[in-house]
């Protein structure tokens, strides 16, 4: 499991080795993994959770709620989507209980969480592969290198149309959507594609609706966008996944790519980040945190993304408890720690 304190560049890095062998965190033995069961008066409890933040995490735990609110029917769970960026920043203010978040927080977002009083713990969620796409009527592009994704996306790559990336391809403008700023995936991606020092270009269509991204690419033939895979798998029909080359030789995003960790360098992981004081004294989200650990397999794969293997599944579920009970410190401890002189 990534720490959560993590550099999003070595998170890049080591982003493709945690889908093979992801270590156990140390929260002691840990059992597999369990269904959810309710405790008997699930139906008595009540209250309203709110959840805001990446657009990516949205329909996982969009999906969550749907099956949870027919086991607690008196407990109210919203659901937000104003990006990793816009999230956290509501999260760190103490405005929601989670924050759902496709990168890790950042150290000022932290620091305004500490500043705040805001405690939290993380989650480990699903997988998932930032898919770059063209239109079906796109018959040029099946492939693109890294480096070709370096040059398109780069501020300083000097290329306007598809002939500056290869003279084969067509003379003509490259139309480019992407998300915005707040988003963790356009964080992750620029980390991943344009290194630490890299900067993106300013001249394309942001926006923190991947659906937006969607219509706009399905409308012209010379468009390119990235977003998560779901959002691909629920556009096949109209959309055509780029074949990413890393320097291994060219994968398409897939369930199996991402999984196996060889859709490199655009697999990554998913999280949620949860208030710690909320959730060791609101009984209302104790049981939905847990509820959606355990359900986080199925629905997953329901929603497009890579389940977590069982045992990280089971660890996750350990820490949960752990977290609830006190007995596991706040994943926020760490992050604000200052390192011994």
């Amino acid at each position: 499991m990534f720490d959560t304190v993590i550099s999003r560049r070595k998170m890049v890095i080591a982003s493709a080795a945690v889908f093979a062998a992801a270590p156990l965190a140390g929260y002691g033995i840990v059992s597999a993994q369990t269904e959810y069961e309710a405790p008997e008066n699930i139906g008595e409890l009540s209250g309203s959770i709110e959840a805001d933040g990446s657009s990516t995490v949205a329909p996982l735990t969009e999906a969550v709620i749907e099956e949870f609110a027919a086991v607690a029917s008196g407990i109210s769970v919203t659901n937000g989507v104003s990006g990793s960026g816009g999230g956290f920043e509501r999260f760190a203010n103490g405005e929601i209980q989670l924050s759902n978040a496709s990168r890790p927080i950042s150290e000022e977002e932290a620091a305004l969480a500490a500043q705040n009083g805001v405690e939290y713990y993380v989650f480990d969620v699903a997988y998932d592969g930032i898919t770059v796409v063209v239109s079906t009527e796109n018959d040029f592009l099946d492939t693109l290198t890294v480096d070709q994704l370096r040059q398109i996306w780069s501020a300083d790559g000097g290329i306007t149309t598809w002939a500056d990336v290869n003279p084969e391809w067509p003379a003509e403008a490259i139309e480019l959507y992407g998300p915005g700023a707040d988003s963790g995936t356009f964080d992750y991606f620029n980390e991943a594609v344009l290194g630490d020092d890299g900067a993106v270009r300013t001249d394309y269509i942001p926006s923190e609706d991947d659906n937006v991204l969607v219509q706009g690419v399905m409308g012209s033939p010379y468009a390119l966008a990235y977003f998560g895979f779901t959002y691909y798998e629920e556009n096949a029909d109209s959309l055509k996944a780029i074949a990413i080359d890393n320097g291994d030789g060219a994968v398409v995003p897939s369930i199996e790519s991402i999984g196996d960790g060889s859709y490199a360098p655009l697999a990554r992981t998913l999280f949620i980040y949860v208030n710690a004081g909320d959730l060791q004294s609101d009984p209302a989200l104790q049981e939905f945190i847990r509820f959606y650990i355990a359900e986080s397999g199925p629905l997953a794969t329901d929603v497009g993304y890579v389940p977590l293997p069982d045992e990280i599944l089971a660890e996750e579920q350990e820490k949960v408890e752990g977290a609830i009970s006190g007995e596991v410190a706040p994943d926020s401890s760490a992050a604000t720690a200052t390192p011994a002189a």
